[in-house]
């Protein structure tokens, strides 16, 4: 649906998550938003990258930028 991020109902109920995983793009965000850096949110989440995390951010961008 959108690059690096997934919505599919039969993974964690159809909430945004990073592609190839089950990590919602909510968490990703809330985590950055906490303060945290991509280290260490790649420490706390090692099946997750980099492109994971910016793709999380462009998804993010896009949906507080959606207008429809």
């Amino acid at each position: 649906m959108y690059d690096g991020i997934t919505v599919d109902r039969r993974v964690m109920g159809g909430v945004p998550c990073i592609e190839d995983t089950r990590i919602p793009v909510a968490t990703v965000i809330g985590l950055l938003g906490h303060g945290r850096g991509f280290s260490e949110v790649l420490e706390e989440y090692p099946n997750l990258t980099k492109e994971g995390i910016l793709a999380s951010l462009r998804f993010a961008a896009r949906a507080v930028n959606d207008h429809d």
